[in-house]
């Protein structure tokens, strides 16, 4: 993506910006509704064609303003419907996004990290380090794509009907830049859908998951993976700094900001690690009566992984397990693997600004480790 230094991307600004960036201008707020409508539901991205705003501010916007999308570097299709992107990070680096598409509804994943920083066990992007937070107009860029590349259903409608955060990265981890594209998700005037059909993954910042309570009502998703900390801290390393009982006091106070409101907890089957009936009874006491469901998500390998997928029985019987003790629990249909694109296989191009460089660390990547341990530690 490439964007003119002296021009503002209106490509990712909440209402809220936009309105004070039209009435910094002299104009007025409704403005923004307007152009929103042209950008995400139109998919017109050239002023001079956004008819109903005069001819005098289209000129002036042309001056001031663009909508500039991230670049597509590649598109893969997989043989059962799965799309994957590549997308331009720039400096050689790209971030996919993945299209899942199934009777009634198409999911797209979103990544909101070059790269991801938390580092969990088995998972492709961990492995290949971290460079830098997405832009909110990099991130919503890639639903415009989506939605405008692939075909519509029967109805009219876009295909996206779902969108959920994950891809590369950790969501509330880029806070700042994720939050404003949430609220573009589900604004009437953007894409307007249904809160129940956004949804942010987070692996477990828990004072982010009590922030984003606080500002945006969204589904949340949370990679649990362990029904101990002992187990946890070995495969999702966050957990050494927020540990499950205080993720867990997090998740129940998100549900009751919100009404009817659950937690699905996502969980990777991983073989002679996490498998066990007794890891099901385990994660079962503790997720018992709340607001939750599990889901399970059959590991799917990547190159130097030290990881098994579990067997295909032992899934089933880790499922039977969870429901017997009284939980809703689903198993992930693995989709895409053909093109990497299966949940964990997301790898992209990443540049890991924090390691080291002929065995010492430049300015760029000192700044990056600060960074990695602000974003671990809020």
């Amino acid at each position: 993506m490439t964007s003119t230094a002296s021009k503002t991307n209106l490509l990712g600004m909440s209402q809220d910006a936009l309105e004070q960036f039209f009435v910094e201008h002299g104009d007025k707020p409704f403005r923004a509704r307007q152009v929103l409508q042209w950008i995400y539901q139109r998919e017109v991205t050239d002023f001079d064609d956004m008819t109903d705003l005069s001819k005098k501010l289209r000129v002036w916007l042309k001056d001031a303003a663009e909508v500039t999308l991230p670049e597509i570097q590649s598109r893969h299709d997989s043989s059962d419907g799965t799309v994957k992107w590549l997308f331009e990070s720039g400096s050689g680096q790209a971030v996919e996004t993945v299209f899942i598409p199934e009777p009634g509804r198409g999911t797209l994943c979103i990544s909101s990290q070059v790269g991801c920083a938390l580092d969990c066990a088995f998972c492709a992007t961990g492995a290949q380090g971290f460079n830098r937070n997405l832009t909110s107009a990099e991130i919503i860029g890639q639903v415009w794509h989506a939605i405008r590349e692939l075909p519509r259903r029967d109805n009219g409608d876009p295909a996206v009907t779902n969108i959920v955060f994950m891809g590369m990265g950790e969501p509330l981890a880029n806070y700042r830049n994720v939050v404003p594209v949430l609220k573009l998700l589900v604004s009437d005037w953007a894409y307007g859908l249904s809160r129940r059909r956004v949804t942010i993954s987070t692996s477990g910042l828990v004072p982010l998951v009590d922030k984003l309570g606080d500002e945006c009502n969204v589904s949340l998703a949370v990679s649990l993976h362990a029904p101990s900390d002992e187990l946890r801290d070995q495969i999702v390393p966050v957990n050494k700094l927020h540990p499950i009982a205080s993720l867990l006091e997090a998740c129940w106070a998100y549900t009751a900001k919100h009404s009817n409101r659950f937690v699905t907890f996502e969980y990777v089957m991983l073989r002679d690690v996490n498998d066990s009936l007794a890891h099901a009874d385990e994660l079962a006491k503790l997720l018992l009566g709340k607001p939750a469901k599990v889901n399970l998500i059959p590991f799917n390998p990547f190159p130097d992984t030290r990881f098994q997928r579990s067997s295909a029985d032992t899934i089933m019987h880790f499922q039977n397990r969870l429901r017997q003790r009284g939980l809703v629990a689903t198993t992930r249909k693995t989709r895409g693997d053909d093109i990497d694109a299966a949940c964990g296989q997301l790898a992209g191009k990443v540049s890991d600004r924090v390691r080291k460089p002929l065995g010492q660390k430049s300015m760029a990547a000192r700044k990056a480790e600060n960074e990695r341990k602000r974003m671990v530690s809020v």
